[in-house]
């Protein structure tokens, strides 16, 4: 055998060290996750999880302490009719809150879009339906410049949206004169604007249009947050909008998009709020702008953004609504309603920290 051959099967001095070295392979088990650890998990994974038990647990409590005719037909469908425009404008909030922003002129833009539609019709003298375009072009305009605000000028959304909603509120009443169209001219002369007031039976169940038009508001915007690359992107920007940057997201094209169909959204909220009070009134939806962060919030859908599903959101504003429901029917303080939702929003912002230390 020559020397070079014997060089060859000499160990090298790096080989010499790697022969001491552990040759165990690597594990990457986990411990075992304790029945706490696998509730948070689930719950994590399932952020619609949590609204929905507790409105579960809602309705087997009022229905335990007021009995059968809290289960009524009537009454399921009347909670319905009581948070439609809840869930329309939640769902308005939802997608901004997604993005981790907040919009708090949500209820200026959908009153201003009726006073639009309802102007437009009884002043200029346009026929209904052009009117009603007029009010979603209104609000989808607002919503455009919120967007651009927040994603050019990059200005904090709470601020936008704070200065929007004194400026919209303002111009709500300055356009309309504070004056109320009465519902009794709308039906005679346009009751295309009462559209969403109308309503069917289906047994002894009584559904609006206003409801139908939630609902299928909800699924359509479930469908599009779950399984669209928008929708993806509406969560990786609210989750950390600097790696979505990097990934390929455009940021500042997605974040129009939201607030002007967040706009667009209002606008619709504005026309089922025509609907559901006959009249077109500057003064009406007040607090449409706490109801629907309160909807939000309860539904599980968390105010850093990046997490939540809107159907979570539904779940929260039908519990508000059981609530209000359940307790005048008691004959409780309304004032108690106000009280138990709160503590509820409390409770719903502590569960949501408590679950995302799994993510931590």
């Amino acid at each position: 055998m020559s020397d070079a051959s014997a060089d060859a099967r000499r160990p090298q001095e790096f080989e010499k060290v790697l022969s001491g070295s552990d040759t165990s392979v690597a594990s990457f088990e986990t411990h075992t996750r304790s029945p706490v650890e696998k509730i948070q998990h689930f719950l994590h994974s399932n952020p619609a999880a949590v609204p929905l038990i507790v409105l579960v647990a809602s309705l087997a409590a009022f229905g335990f302490i007021i009995g059968g005719k809290f289960f009524s037909a009537f009454s399921m469908t009347l909670i319905l009719q009581q948070v439609a425009i809840t869930g329309i404008i939640g769902a308005a909030q939802t997608l901004v809150i997604l993005t981790a922003g907040i919009d708090l002129s949500v209820g200026a833009i959908m009153v201003l879009s009726s006073v639009v539609m309802g102007q437009f019709t009884f002043r200029y003298g346009l026929p209904p339906s052009l009117a009603v375009l007029c009010g979603f072009a209104v609000g989808a305009l607002c919503g455009w410049i919120n967007g651009a605000l927040v994603a050019y000028m990059k200005l904090p959304p709470f601020i936008v949206t704070l200065g929007m909603w004194q400026i919209v509120l303002a111009a709500n009443f300055l356009y309309s004169a504070n004056e109320t169209i009465r519902s009794q001219d709308i039906e005679a002369q346009a009751p295309l604007l009462q559209l969403f007031g109308q309503n069917f039976r289906i047994g002894n169940a009584v559904f609006t249009y206003g409801v139908v038009a939630m609902v299928l508001l909800v699924l359509f915007l479930w469908y599009v947050l779950n399984h669209t690359a928008w929708g993806r992107h509406v969560y990786a920007i609210g989750d950390d909008p600097d790696a979505a940057q990097l990934s390929g997201v455009r940021v500042n094209k997605v974040l129009i998009s939201v607030y002007v169909l967040s706009g667009l959204i209002c606008a619709l909220g504005g026309w089922v709020l025509i609907g559901r009070i006959g009249s077109v009134s500057p003064t009406a939806g007040q607090f449409a702008n706490i109801e629907s962060i309160t909807a939000v919030v309860i539904g599980g859908i968390s105010l850093f953004g990046g997490r939540g599903s809107i159907l979570g959101m539904l779940f929260g504003a039908l519990i508000v609504g059981v609530f209000q429901l359940g307790l005048r029917l008691i004959g409780t303080d309304p004032q108690w309603t106000y009280l138990l939702i709160g503590m509820l929003i409390i409770i719903a912002v502590a569960v949501d920290q408590w679950i995302r230390k799994v993510a931590a």
